[in-house]
């Protein structure tokens, strides 16, 4: 089996380096394609008004001065395109997708991209409990429950256009309660704040920031509960986003 890695959080980022580790479980056939830097919330984005660059690390390591997007594309049009990976594996993202985070998340994007394509495709994210912990962000749950939660994925039958969503609690391993399938969350879109302040030369700039969370679904019935229940979320999406259920009243609107 070839597996592709590849992230958001740029190619020296450690989670990439867990999710290597995750994947060599599976196979010796891994290959890691990522961006050269750090592309959080790029979402789906390509990149179109200037050229790409490709850094070679090794035999089967790359870097892509682009997007999560552009990291797949290359990796299945040009680097491996004599032999395509079996699947695809994104992250393990430094920070939650949960939600409608994943409309944002350049890892979840990255494992969009390589459904388009045909491949299965999984994002994988470790949720983090405070702000400002950088590169010392724990990985402890998704190093030790990552292949035991993509075994079952990896032998399983996909609908076509679909990919999984992996969220691992903010817990040591051994206080993870087990795994949990569910829905895509939605929460109050009241959290964001916008940081305001000025720079050493009397600029003002803003940041984007988060608030607190305000959930609006019911029962413990998504990614949202689970995490927080200390649960790892495993979520199936996919990629058409047409609305089924106001087909027939558009449909009847312009009847009329």
């Amino acid at each position: 089996m070839r597996i592709l890695v590849t992230n958001d959080d740029g190619y020296h980022a450690p989670g990439l380096k867990v999710l290597e580790d995750i994947a060599a479980q599976f196979s010796d056939d891994v290959w890691v394609v990522a961006p050269a830097d750090e592309q959080s919330g790029a979402g789906h984005s390509l990149t179109l008004t200037r050229p790409l660059r490709i850094r070679r690390f090794g035999e089967k390591r790359f870097a892509v001065s682009g997007t999560p997007t552009d990291a797949v594309m290359m990796a299945l049009a040009k680097i491996m395109a004599d032999a395509p990976p079996d699947i695809i594996l994104s992250g393990v993202n430094r920070g939650a997708n949960l939600a409608e985070d994943v409309t944002y998340s350049g890892t979840v994007s990255a494992a969009m991209e390589g459904a388009l394509a045909g491949v299965r495709s999984i994002a994988l994210s470790q949720v983090y409990a405070r702000e400002g912990m950088g590169d010392t962000v724990p990985f402890d749950a998704a190093i030790h429950w990552g292949a035991r939660v993509l075994a079952p994925l990896i032998d399983l039958d996909w609908a076509p256009r679909t990919l999984v969503n992996i969220n691992f609690p903010a817990l040591p391993a051994d206080q993870v309660q087990g795994v949990r399938v569910v829905s895509q969350g939605l929460r109050d879109y009241g959290r964001l704040q916008i940081v305001t302040n000025r720079d050493p030369r009397g600029y003002e700039y803003h940041w984007f920031g988060l608030g607190p969370v305000a959930v609006e679904t019911p029962a413990h019935a998504t990614d949202l509960e689970a995490v927080q229940d200390g649960f790892v979320a495993v979520t199936p999406l996919h990629l058409d986003l047409t609305h089924a259920e106001s087909m027939n009243r558009l449909i009847a609107a312009y009847r009329d």
